[in-house]
């Protein structure tokens, strides 16, 4: 029973972040925001909706390792396993802005996010931790990078200027609603059902959080990935999942610890290695052999 409560929560996340997200856009779409900035800030904010309704609450629960384990999971299942289905089916082309700005960017959070959990290394603590300040500067860093991606992509997006939107206002603002209500059920439910498989197993949640759930939040990466794939648009997929690397670290890990600070708890240094040792690998790629 516990599987299918799972899995129901993973649906409810799911379609609730992509009305959500609709919605949003929508509004943009009302108020003549350009697609550009749409894309960058609430697409690539709602395909991260699920990892962060799952990680704030358990958050609010004092479920520390569940929130990391979540988005540790999620950038390594990211960029390793659909970046890596996404380039079976067509080769993913990486742009001068991917390597110059938004590749090494996604390794300095990653390093950053290593740096913030290691304060038995640094002697800092007896405890790896995430504290509120930590989060609170997450979370500045995070709307730095938006400023400065957005102004670097100022010129591309400066004629791109959507369409007014088709859906009316009571239209989006059912879907904003009922998409804040799955999420927030959803996120409840999956945290609940993780719990009580770790138990059943005789693991810990972390491990749950990285593989198990990590897999089901990341759904909607995969989803909008492969659709940019089939449209045939690979570098909408490679920064898709470029940018929901960096707002799992700053947005939803900030926004978590600044409610209250996150454990490791059973996430080690290794786990944290995976998240590094994956955006270091997409850096070597797009070096050596992004060209040919």
């Amino acid at each position: 029973m516990i599987y299918v409560l799972l899995v129901i929560s993973f649906v409810l996340i799911i379609v609730g972040a992509m009305m959500l997200t609709d919605g949003s856009v929508a509004v943009a779409q009302k108020f003549k925001v350009p697609e550009f900035i749409v894309g960058l800030t609430i697409v690539a904010v709602g395909t991260s909706m699920p990892e962060l309704t799952v990680s704030l609450v358990s958050a609010f629960a004092g479920k520390g390792d569940m929130a990391i384990g979540n988005v540790v999971g999620s950038n390594t299942f990211n960029t390793l396993l659909i970046l890596g289905v996404c380039s079976i089916f067509s080769p993913l082309v990486f742009t001068k802005s991917n390597i110059r700005r938004d590749i090494p960017i996604c390794v300095g959070v990653s390093l950053l996010l290593w740096i913030a959990t290691a304060d038995r290394l640094f002697g800092i603590s007896d405890v790896d931790t995430i504290n509120r300040v930590e989060g609170i500067i997450l979370l500045l860093l995070y709307v730095a990078t938006i400023i400065y991606s957005i102004r670097s992509g100022k010129k591309e997006s400066a004629e791109d200027i959507s369409d007014e939107a088709k859906m009316g206002w009571g239209k989006i603002a059912i879907f904003i609603v009922l998409g804040l209500a799955g999420l927030v059920y959803g996120g409840n439910m999956c945290l609940d059902s993780a719990i009580a498989i770790a138990r059943a197993w005789g693991v810990s949640e972390a491990v749950i959080a990285v593989t198990i759930v990590a897999a089901g939040t990341s759904l909607p990466e995969l989803a909008s990935s492969l659709s940019a794939i089939v449209n045939k648009k690979p570098s909408l997929a490679l920064g898709n999942i470029i940018g929901s690397n960096v707002a799992n670290i700053l947005l939803i890990l900030g926004a978590s610890a600044s409610i209250k600070p996150l454990t490791m708890g059973g996430i080690t240094q290794l786990d944290l290695g995976m998240v590094v040792g994956s955006a270091v690998v997409l850096m070597l790629s797009a070096l050596m052999v992004g060209k040919r």
